[in-house]
């Protein structure tokens, strides 16, 4: 039976008889008792040359690199074998079977499931909205777009939602009160990071709110805080698994309310540290900021309040969407909100216009055309509502603390990439 065994593929899937017998194995995790193989069955075979090893695959970046020196000082015949990314992704299926790649999609599985189960036991609605619309869905020009019914007498233009923004709002005037989403968001990026892919999964929701945005606020800490204390206290066998190949810090929050940042504060923090644009030019009060300058904002934040996990409020009123409140106190910045880990924004948010004059207004002010099906859901009587979307593989990655997206997207979309 051994010889048999030992003649087979790695990956073959087998059924197996036996008896459990007491054993002392010092070099297993089960150090008491072993399995003692009285029958094999071979279930289906796996192919001779597999295109990834399991075992390389699931080495950590410290254990190739110090391969890699003892090779050099001509310590040792080899150096491990690094897998790149892209041979991990043509082979996402093997790649999947790495202990490492197969906890992560656990975790991605549980954000998703705590986020729902958070929002529902505040009386939110699951609710799913289209994905092939007529227009882009914040007047945005990078969207795929794509001839619906093509070479039909119903063709006409259409494109892939970049988000359920509009649907969410209109699901508010109509009484649903409190809505949420966990779907596919399309964005037609060119853009080749680490962080950005072309598709992705929203976490979106979207609330009345009856005196201030900051109610959906409270929502979000609350939700997200559910999310991180869920993974810790029912995830540990998984997070031990990365934290192995991939080691990371925890994740710093408070369980309470976490910390909020005026915009002003922000950018005064970076002046005072001497950060300036790529031009050498001093930061504005009313420009948006660069993913470096958010970077560094994540690392003062951190050593200054101890936390990876903040809100940065009041953003200029020309740097957000068309349907974004501007603030009563001063027009020139709005009702909104990014929520940030680890330096990286994984939420934008913001309260939205509820009047249709001032929604037509910055509609016309901001070159895009209102969306007529959109407008006139404001016509006949609006609630004030505010909302804001997380997408799920950048939480899942910096939550982890990876350094690419692709890790925890199960079958990556990005400029290049449209298979598997």
């Amino acid at each position: 039976m051994i010889k048999f065994a030992g003649s087979l593929a790695k990956e073959t899937v087998v059924d197996i008889k036996g008896l459990i017998v007491k054993a002392e194995v010092k070099s297993c995790t089960q150090t008491d008792c072993e399995l003692s193989v009285q029958r094999l069955y071979v279930v289906a075979k796996a192919e001779v040359g597999l295109p990834l090893q399991i075992d390389d695959a699931s080495r950590s970046e410290a254990e190739i690199a110090e391969s890699e020196r003892k090779l050099a000082a001509g310590e040792v015949d080899g150096a491990y074998v690094r897998v790149g990314t892209d041979t991990r992704l043509d082979n996402r299926v093997i790649d999947m079977r790495v202990p490492a790649q197969n906890a992560i999609f656990r975790i991605s599985s549980a954000v998703c499931h705590y986020f729902r189960t958070a929002l529902l036991e505040k009386g939110f609605v699951e609710i799913h909205t289209p994905k092939i619309i007529a227009g882009a869905s914040e007047g945005g020009a990078e969207v795929f777009r794509l001839k619906y019914m093509e070479n039909t007498r119903f063709e006409q233009p259409g494109c892939l939602a970049q988000s359920p923004q509009l649907y969410k709002q209109m699901c508010i005037m109509g009484d649903l009160e409190r809505v949420f989403e966990v779907g596919p968001v399309f964005r037609a990026e060119n853009s080749h990071t680490g962080r950005h892919l072309t598709e992705f999964t929203g976490l979106d929701f979207e609330m009345e709110i009856k005196e201030s945005y900051r109610e959906a606020l409270e929502v979000t800490d609350e939700f997200m805080v559910k999310i991180f204390e869920g993974i810790k206290k029912n995830f540990q066998h998984e997070l031990k698994i990365i934290s192995q190949q991939y080691p990371f810090e925890p994740m710093s929050y408070n369980v309470g309310p976490n910390l909020r940042l005026m915009y002003p504060e922000g950018i005064a923090m970076l002046r005072e540290a001497g950060v300036k644009n790529e031009d050498g030019s001093e930061l504005s009060d009313f420009q948006d900021i660069s993913t470096v300058q958010e970077r560094k904002l994540g690392e003062m934040v951190k050593n200054k309040y101890g936390t990876d996990f903040y809100v940065l409020e009041k953003f200029p009123m020309e740097v957000r969407p068309f349907y974004t409140m501007p603030c009563k106190d001063d027009p020139r910045y709005s009702n909104s909100y990014d929520v940030f880990m680890r330096g990286q924004e994984i939420m934008s948010g913001a309260q939205r216009v509820h009047d249709v004059e001032l929604l037509v207004e910055q509609c016309k002010a901001k070159g895009v055309d209102p969306v007529q099906h959109y407008v006139d859901a404001f016509r006949f009587g609006a609630f004030p509502h505010a909302g804001g979307g997380i997408g799920l593989e950048r939480v899942v990655m910096l939550y982890l603390g990876l350094d690419n997206v692709r890790k925890t997207s199960l079958f990556p979309r990005d400029p290049t990439r449209l298979t598997p």
